[in-house]
């Protein structure tokens, strides 16, 4: 079902990314469902099983790393509320999946701070309820068939609830996307599979074709061409045991004592290293590098019971490597002294994503750590940002997302690290910008967040792109191959000239407090169009401090940020 879910999902990626609400020519909801449900079935293919219980939980560890923009973490918290329903069945029978459905429900709507209705959440709700109240057929097939023909009905709704969509004429492109899911649940248990296009063999061909994404960074360090092991010596192994268990919370089990999952954490973490703690309402998943594995259980149990546990001594494991390793030319060296000290940990890091040499050269030079290539145009996936923040020698990390799909993939990100990471959510560069230059190196992480938070809000964003449909949205008629100016994620302006619409943008955000206006200039973006725009500014605005950088990013020929 979630092959032939995922594939129909794929099938349709365009048809998804064409419903989204703004004519732009990176609209790319399609994109993150797409990559969200294939990094699923990566996992689920890695551990393949009968128990739909163990299959479910592997498809939710997925989703969950795999997460990309709102809608890929929505649609991998349906999963993981279902995953958490049927985790001890082996089969389930039709009631038992109208509740894992509804399930899934509860926790994709509990992830999100302000749910919106109209969108994938309406139609995942409207379908789950339906299940949960069918009850004229106890075949699966038949409920499936109920499902999505309800979850269909709901996404013919959204223009009513949601007034952009029924503005433009379109349904909600991840409530699309979700019924492309539920078409090939349907297909699969049918007896078939969604038909497939001549140019893939087979299905998991097709795949593993969309593991690599043209944009993403997939280089990966390689010290001296040896494998990473042979610059760790076995007895600079500090804590030995790789140790792993699920706790059930059990209320009440030790009188005074109630789950707090941040104080949890902390009691861990001086146990060991390498620490996760993912929690839901009744049950955790711990892992932790730890020198007494029986003391970090024996902390746990104060909470509730202990299940699925695993330890495993690294330090034979490294052993074992050692004699193994073969690499062609080379035998496995000592590590060098100098090359292993540990990096001094700093007080405080930082994680931006950005698209554009330009602008990730200047957000290197204001102290920016990792900047993940990424945007409107690819968002990074909740692995991406976890691997990035774990990349960073540092006691509190700030993450700044620089756009709104890329918001909740971030805040679910802090749940999977054992660091303190704080996100500034920022919807645009300009924002992330202000955001850092907001930062005070002696101040406490309380007063940075504040500061931060705050210059988000004193500064003005645009970008100018081209319109890539015909469209109407607030009052401005919109044709395809004009110019589109967007204010802080308002179309504004619409104009068959880029410099028309450059100004008429320019003109509804500056006003008489404005002091500074950036200009990132786009990989497209000619030089006597920058200067006509230069000029245009200090002749009507004589007032005004213009600063002009190259950006470097792609389909917006100019991003502007007004002080």
């Amino acid at each position: 079902m979630v092959l032939a879910g995922a594939d129909n999902l794929r099938r349709n990626v365009d048809k998804v990314n064409g419903l989204n609400v703004f004519p732009v020519p990176d609209g790319d909801t399609g994109t993150n469902m797409n990559l969200t449900l294939t990094a699923g079935c990566e996992e689920l293919k890695k551990k393949p099983s009968s128990h739909i219980g163990k299959a479910a939980d592997a498809l939710s560890k997925g989703l969950l790393m795999g997460a990309r923009g709102n809608s890929g973490v929505i649609l991998s918290q349906l999963f993981r509320g279902f995953a958490k329903h049927v985790h001890d069945f082996e089969q389930v029978n039709a009631q038992q999946f109208a509740a894992a459905l509804q399930q899934g429900v509860e926790t994709a709507y509990k992830a999100v701070v302000k749910p919106v209705e109209g969108t994938i959440l309406t139609v995942s709700k409207e379908a789950a309820k339906h299940a949960v109240q069918y009850r004229r057929g106890g075949d699966l097939l038949d409920l499936m068939q109920e499902v999505l023909g309800k979850a269909k009905e709901a996404l013919a709704r959204t223009p009513e609830q949601l007034a952009v969509l029924k503005q433009v004429g379109v349904v909600d492109a991840g409530g699309q996307g979700l019924v492309c899911v539920y078409e090939g649940f349907v297909a699969a248990l049918s007896g078939g599979l969604v038909q497939v296009e001549d140019d893939y063999a087979t299905m998991d061909t097709r795949l593993d074709t969309v593991s690599v994404v043209p944009g993403m960074n997939l280089a990966k360090e390689v010290h001296a061409h040896l494998p990473a092991q042979a610059h760790i010596a076995t007895e600079d192994i500090e804590f030995g045991y790789c140790t792993e268990f699920m706790l059930t919370i059990q209320p009440g089990k030790v009188k005074g004592q109630v789950f707090d999952e941040s104080k949890f954490r902390e009691q861990l973490g001086k146990l060991g290293d390498s620490l996760l703690v993912v929690a839901d309402d009744e049950l955790v998943k711990v892992h932790i590098h730890a020198e007494y594995p029986g003391e970090v259980m024996n902390q746990a149990m104060n909470y509730g019971a202990l299940s699925r546990i695993k330890i495993e001594n690294m330090r034979d494991q490294h052993s074992h490597i050692l004699e193994d390793m073969t690499v062609e030319g080379f035998e496995a060296a000592a590590p060098d002294a100098a090359a292993a000290a540990p990096v001094p940990s700093k007080p405080y890091g930082f994680v931006a994503v950005a698209l554009g040499d330009g602008i990730t050269d200047i957000l290197s030079s204001v102290g920016v750590d990792v900047v993940l290539s990424g945007g409107q145009t690819m968002n990074p996936s909740t692995e991406d940002i976890v691997n990035a923040v774990n990349r960073i020698e540092a006691e509190t990390i700030y993450v700044l997302p620089n756009n709104s799909n890329i918001i909740l993939a971030a805040q679910q990100a802090a749940d999977l690290v054992d660091k303190t990471l704080i996100v500034i959510p920022s919807k645009s560069i300009p924002q992330g910008l202000a955001a850092i230059l907001a930062f005070q190196e002696k101040a406490d992480a309380k007063t940075n967040t504040e500061a931060m938070n705050e210059s988000l809000r004193r500064v003005k964003s645009g970008q100018v792109t081209y319109a890539v449909r015909d469209t109407s949205m607030d009052g401005i008629d919109i044709k395809q191959g004009h110019f589109i100016g967007i204010q802080d994620g308002r179309i504004v302006s619409s104009q068959p000239s880029l410099m028309d619409a450059c100004k008429k943008l320019l003109e509804e955000m500056i006003d008489e407090s404005s002091e500074i206006v950036t200009i990132l200039t786009g990989e497209d973006a000619k030089e006597e169009e920058t200067e006509e725009l230069e000029a245009f500014i200090q002749a009507i605005y004589p007032q005004i401090e213009v600063e002009l950088h190259p950006g470097g990013q792609p389909l917006y020929a100019y991003l502007f940020s007004v002080e």
